[in-house]
């Protein structure tokens, strides 16, 4: 329905005629122009205004506008979700010219959504979509440049099987996406071989035989119909680009893909030669106005720069370099490529001498980044230089420094608490409400497509696998007319409009620590590691004095020390490498020690390796490790006391954290508002014919002693199904019991035995009630067998149809939570979810980072914090009621931190207990200066 229009009031277009319609109940926009003897129309969802009055606008002028388009934002700024979106809606050149231009401008994650949208409706067979070979092929490329190479090279092969072999430009498309994935893989040789082995079509003429028997061969067809309208733009003129045409530039870029991986490999007067055929080829399609193929020029420029540098000719190396980034800027303004063009000549600037010219640069590139899709992916390595030039200014660029730490990949758990507090912040009026539907929406969106993928993949598919995805795809189209509605609603909600940018300036972290506190972030770029650590009124730089190597043998080999697991998958412990953990603590601490001296609650966010260690267990101070080292190597009674070790956790309590935006985000976020205390879940039952698995919890090391086999497993109900044996050793409830009774006052409960089941779990509908939610049970973090998938999950009881038995990382995410603290008392419950787990559960984003396994998906469910285990804890010598009693102290209303500190050092300071196994495991996941449980308002 439509009123009549009236003018439009817009800026440079008085003429403009706006009708406010409504389509469906939502509010629906027409914009028309008339401009001479041409209409000019833009209309959609109202909430998308400003993209269409850009739209307009650009349309009227014939040429790009600047302005800003403001929509609702629910993913924490990811710009894949709305490329997921934008895909469903083209046409098949459209879609496919699309994945290209993203590609060529970095952003990777986004054109990996168009081509997945091309592979699914080319499986199902939809007109047009008929280019399967180039669509895998186009898929492998991104996920190649994503780093995903396991998954590039199975899309190749696929690609290949479905090539048909007398296409003159797929053929050409998949060799050189094969050269491509090679080289990202730093080998040139497998580059050089696919280039020079891989069969390409003919491009020299047709098969005059077949032709006189009245057949039409690949190539003559290609060469009577012309490609897609869509991919017309691709010729950056007004005819399209020919089959041929495309082939001979491939064949360009195959060239420029030769002179690539020489100059890898040093054999510059070969590459320098490759490149100028590369560029002889160029100029001969079309007399080289191809204007779109600026990226490929670009690429030229970039490595001739290089090659140019290394002969030393600095002058032509900016030259080149400077080149690039200008193509880009035309031809790609505002994309990843660009900022990396620019980002390589700032290093070449820096290499140069000429700091201040590349700091310029620099900081240009990193205040683009946060806006620009795919940036942290593309920037990750070439910013590196930037960081060595900051470190060598010190303390005076921390500023600049922890701005440009913050662009970089980091786990996808610090979206989910960005998505968390955004949702927590919403309050709880109608657009709220219709914030959380659409990030359900989302999830719903992105489960679907990966049913979709799997049953359509399937080589031997089950009789009702057809009318399956039917179903399938059918839901899928009434979620998405949802979530676009969705979308639109909240859009018009200034809200909803802006979303708090992920980054945080050093000013505003400082403003929210408080005495006595100090956030410490580490940083490992191109091999080499950094640090900024900063106080209330204080900042340091640090070039860490360690590379990111040396760190993760540091790491592994602290927690071989602390626990491993024998054949038997029986934990155990030998002497703790204090050694290491000295050196380690050196490493990342020596530079701040005076100002670490005063600190009582360390903020540490960790990278890479570190992920995986609690920095409690480090050592701050050489006190006591010659005495103790000498009992390690006389292999005395004494191996295992460590009492007279300083540990970095003694005198501070410690919050781990993946981002200075997820810290303050957690700090920020209101109490839960639950009226229930505590709810304790554990103590699985055995299965029906299982007996209890009698395993000693923890062997220590002793010399030539060979260990019992535990009893024989039984047989697995299916090659990827953990054994049923795994059900066989129970934690008992105790700890439950202890927490119950010091926090329950009376609301507490206590969940065990045949009670205690997924399916019984997943369909309580009181789980946001309870303010402290503790799992005391076995947590899957690894697969059952090496070729199968991991998918993390807590080990319950067996339950009703459908049970498996496990609480899995997918059921975690759809809990509804709202949670102070979620403790998970199990093994190694900080660890990762592969990607394949992480978008099971319907998140498109993260995955492969040790705390975005049961962590995210906790937080993802409504837990404002997170106490998980780097390694199983330990029920000997009383270590756990220890832990968990002090937990609990005063109520939970000390800091959590502080409650945790207190018991572990209670465990340091015994001899049986003061090897880091048996206190040092937990880590808080959020802001240890927050109480365990908030003071409740009822009862």
């Amino acid at each position: 329905a439509c009123p009549a229009p009236a003018p439009a009031d817009l800026p440079g277009l008085p003429a403009a005629q706006l009708a406010a319609c409504r389509q469906d109940g939502l509010g629906y926009s027409v914009y028309t122009l008339l401009k001479g003897r041409d209409a000019y129309v833009a209309e959609g969802y109202a909430g998308y205004g400003s993209a269409l009055r850009l739209g307009l606008a650009a349309l009227a002028a014939d040429a790009p506008v600047k302005g800003e388009v403001e929509v609702a934002v629910t993913e924490a700024g990811d710009p894949a979700a709305f490329a997921r979106v934008q895909a469903g809606s083209l046409d098949p050149g459209q879609a496919l010219a699309e994945g290209y231009v993203r590609n060529n401008a970095g952003s990777f994650a986004e054109a990996s959504e168009f081509f997945d949208l091309l592979i699914e409706r080319s499986r199902q067979g939809a007109p047009g979509f008929n280019r399967s070979a180039e669509y895998l092929a186009g898929q492998a490329l991104q996920q190649s440049n994503l780093g995903n190479f396991a998954e590039a090279e199975a899309l190749l092969a696929r690609a290949r099987a479905a090539l048909d072999p007398g296409d003159i430009v797929v053929t050409r498309l998949v060799r050189n996406f094969t050269a491509m994935h090679a080289l990202n893989r730093r080998q040139p040789e497998a580059a050089r071989t696919a280039l020079a082995t891989a069969a390409t079509a003919d491009l020299s003429g047709l098969d005059a035989g077949r032709v006189g028997q009245g057949y039409i061969d690949v190539p003559l067809a290609q060469k009577l119909s012309a490609d897609d309208d869509a991919l017309k733009g691709l010729a950056g003129a007004s005819t399209r680009l020919t089959p041929v045409e495309r082939a001979q530039l491939l064949d360009a870029q195959a060239k420029y893909l030769e002179g690539a991986a020489a100059r890898m490999k040093g054999r510059d007067s070969e590459a320098r030669a490759a490149l100028a055929a590369a560029e002889a080829q160029l100029r001969a399609v079309r007399g080289g106005r191809v204007t779109s193929l600026g990226w490929l020029r670009a690429g030229i420029a970039t490595e001739r720069a290089a090659l140019d540098e290394r002969a030393g000719n600095a002058a032509a190396a900016r030259q080149g370099l400077g080149e690039a980034a200008a193509i880009y800027a035309a031809d790609y303004p505002g994309s990843a490529s660009g900022l990396l063009a620019q980002a390589r000549l700032a290093a070449l600037l820096a290499r140069q001498g000429d700091n201040a010219g590349a700091r310029t640069i620099y900081r240009e590139v990193i205040a683009a980044s946060p806006t620009t899709p795919g940036a942290g992916q593309v920037l990750r390595g070439a910013i590196a230089p930037y960081f060595t030039l900051l470190a060598g200014e010190g303390d005076a660029a921390a500023a600049d420094f922890f701005a440009a730490s913050q662009i970089l990949v980091r786990p996808g758990v610090a979206q989910t608490q960005a998505v968390l507090a955004r949702e927590l912040s919403g309050g709880s009026d109608a657009a709220a409400g219709q914030f959380r539907q659409s990030v359900t929406l989302s999830r719903d969106l992105v489960r679907l497509d990966a049913e979709i993928a799997r049953l359509t993949g399937n080589p031997a598919p089950a009789p009702g696998d057809a009318a399956a995805l039917a179903s399938l795809r059918e839901r899928r189209e009434t979620l998405a007319g949802q979530q676009t509605a969705l979308l639109a609603e909240l859009s018009a909600n200034p809200r909803y409009r802006s979303v708090t940018t992920s980054v945080v300036t050093l000013a505003e972290l400082q403003r929210a620590l408080r005495p006595g506190e100090a956030y410490y972030k580490l940083l490992l770029v191109g091999g080499d590691a950094y640090a900024l650590f900063a106080g209330p009124a204080m900042a340091r730089v640090l070039k860490v004095d360690a590379s990111a190597s040396d760190l993760g043998a540091l790491v592994r080999a602290l927690r071989d020390s602390i626990v491993r697991f024998d054949e038997f998958g029986r934990p155990r412990t030998d002497p703790f490498d204090a050694v290491a953990a000295r050196r380690l603590t050196r490493a990342l601490f020596d530079p701040v020690a005076d100002a670490l001296g005063s600190v009582s609650h360390l903020v540490f966010e960790p990278d890479g390796p570190l992920l995986q260690l609690p920095a409690n267990l480090l050592l701050q101070s050489d006190r006591g490790i010659a005495d103790y080292q000498r009992h390690v190597e006389a292999d005395d009674d004494k191996a295992y006391d460590l009492t007279g070790l300083d540990w970095l956790g003694r005198d501070r309590m410690v919050s781990t954290t993946v981002s200075p935006r997820a810290f303050l985000d957690v700090r920020a976020i209101a109490p839960s508002r639950a009226t229930r205390h505590y709810l304790g879940l554990g103590e699985n039952a055995l299965p029906p014919g299982l007996a209890p698995t009698s395993l000693p919890a923890t062997a220590r090391r002793t010399r030539g002693a060979a260990p019992a086999p535990p009893a024989t497993p039984l047989p697995s109900r299916d090659p990827c199904d953990w054994p049923l044996a795994e059900w066989g050793r129970p934690i008992a409830a105790d700890e439950l019991r202890i927490g119950a009774a010091l926090l329950g006052k009376g609301s507490a409960e206590i969940v065990t035995g045949a009670a205690f089941t997924d399916t019984g779990i997943a369909a309580r509908q009181d789980l946001a009630a309870f303010r402290v939610i503790h799992f005391a049970t076995h947590g899957l973090v690894t697969a059952p067998r090496p070729e199968c998938p991991a998918r993390p999950a807590l080990l319950t009881s067996f339950g009703a149809a459908g049970s498996d038995g496990l609480l899995s990382f997918r059921e975690i995410f759809d809990l509804k939570l709202d949670a102070d603290t979620i403790i998970l008392s199990a093994c190694d419950t900080a660890g990762t979810a592969t990607a394949a787990a992480t978008r099971e559960a319907g998140v498109a984003t993260g995955g492969n980072f040790a705390l975005d396994g049961l962590v995210r998906a906790f937080v993802g469910a409504g837990a404002r914090a997170v106490v998980a285990s780097h390694w199983p804890v330990p029920d000997d010598y009383g270590a756990t009621r220890t832990l968990i009693s002090g937990l609990f102290a005063e109520n939970g209303q000390l800091p959590v931190g502080e409650a945790l500190r207190r018991s572990q050092v209670k465990l340091m300071d015994a001899a049986d207990t003061s090897h880091p196994y048996y206190w040092a495991g937990f880590a808080i996941v959020g802001d240890a200066a927050k109480p365990l449980a908030s003071a409740p308002d009822g009862p």
